[in-house]
């Protein structure tokens, strides 16, 4: 089997196991009120779909500490999906965003659930938010299930607690920092807290705990977590820009219309003359951005050459990451997988 299909194989599993997962719960969600049908139809658009990598670096930090394909890990994994579906809805409904993979968000598509109502759009932001709020609960629920025995479990449940104090604090750094002055560094360190750690770092640790992975391993697990994670969110940052929205599914004008703080952004500040920092500054944090908004701020950055910065960035980050699996001595195939997938998760349209 080669690389592509085997992660392809392993994807179709985390599929599997988060759909019957998400039905049964749905399932039991139905069965108290019949009127909760539209909240249980977000619950499945959250989960439906995505590229499933928390649960696949779950999966080879499991692999990478010696342990065999388990399905019981599989769902363990699988867990990862909720907690990343939980902080989608989260995240869209912090910025308002109108598309996700190229539906509307749950904030949005929950206002048909209350029509005619003066308070539809904050009756909808209030269910989206519950929404999130039960996928996070259904993950720690999914995990503690899963079939492995107690003392895996036990030895993976405390950074459970890390992971959502970290992932909360990037979020609220985001929120803390958006429309203050363009910072790298700040950037960066928003980048590393709401993406790079739950994305890649924490889903490694994690499955190492429960395979009993030796303190070695997981410092192995950081140096090679920490820069893919942030070159993960690098390239979202430029897709968000630069990417086609049917490619993307996301509105391209988000972070523009948000000024959120990223490194995009920044690299292009520091190198804009007088004239483009004022052009800048008129156009960021506007909701009323036309295509000529969005293609000037575009021609800026183009100028300024931050995004071939931030193609270097990545490329930089990538070869860090890479270079520590192929000095590790991790197991040839998690050492493989661990390779392949710091290409897959940047080298991406969408």
């Amino acid at each position: 089997m080669s690389e592509r299909d085997a992660l392809d194989a392993l994807k179709d599993r985390v599929d599997e196991e988060v759909l019957r997962f998400v039905e049964d719960e749905v399932d039991r969600l139905l069965a108290i009120d019949a009127d909760l049908a539209p909240v249980a139809e977000q619950l499945r658009v959250a989960t439906a779909r995505g590229k499933r990598l928390r649960a696949t670096f779950c999966y080879w930090g499991w692999r990478a500490a010696g342990q065999p394909d388990s399905p019981a890990l599989v769902r363990a994994a699988a867990a990862m999906e909720l907690v990343h579906a939980a902080a989608v809805v989260h995240d869209d409904l912090i910025d308002d965003s109108p598309l996700r993979r190229g539906v509307p968000t749950a904030h949005r598509a929950l206002r048909a659930a209350v029509p005619g109502r003066n308070d539809a759009g904050e009756a909808a932001r209030s269910l989206a938010m519950l929404v999130g709020d039960l996928l996070i609960s259904w993950a720690g629920q999914m995990f503690t299930a899963c079939g492995l025995p107690g003392a895996y479990l036990s030895r993976a449940r405390p950074l459970w607690d890390v992971l959502a104090r970290e992932l909360v604090a990037g979020e609220c750094l985001e929120i803390l920092r958006t429309g203050a002055g363009p910072d790298t560094a700040a950037s960066l360190k928003v980048i590393r807290y709401k993406t790079a750690k739950y994305t890649v770092e924490h889903p490694l640790h994690i499955g190492g705990a429960l395979a009993g992975a030796p303190p070695g391993l997981r410092e192995v697990f950081t140096d090679y977590g920490l820069p893919l994670g942030e070159a993960f969110q690098l390239r979202d940052d430029l897709l968000g820009l630069f990417g086609e929205p049917e490619d993307t599914g996301k509105a391209c004008a988000d972070d523009i219309a948000a000024h959120r703080p990223t490194a995009l952004l920044a690299l292009t500040w520091r190198s804009a003359d007088g004239a483009e920092r004022d052009e800048l500054t008129r156009l960021l944090g506007r909701r009323d951005l036309t295509g000529e908004d969005l293609d000037r701020v575009r021609a800026i950055m183009r100028r300024t050459g931050a995004p071939d910065r931030v193609e270097e960035m990545i490329t930089d980050r990538v070869r860090a990451a890479t270079a520590v699996v192929a000095q590790a001595g991790l197991p040839v195939q998690a050492a493989r997988a661990l390779t392949g997938l710091a290409r897959t998760a940047t080298d991406r349209r969408h």
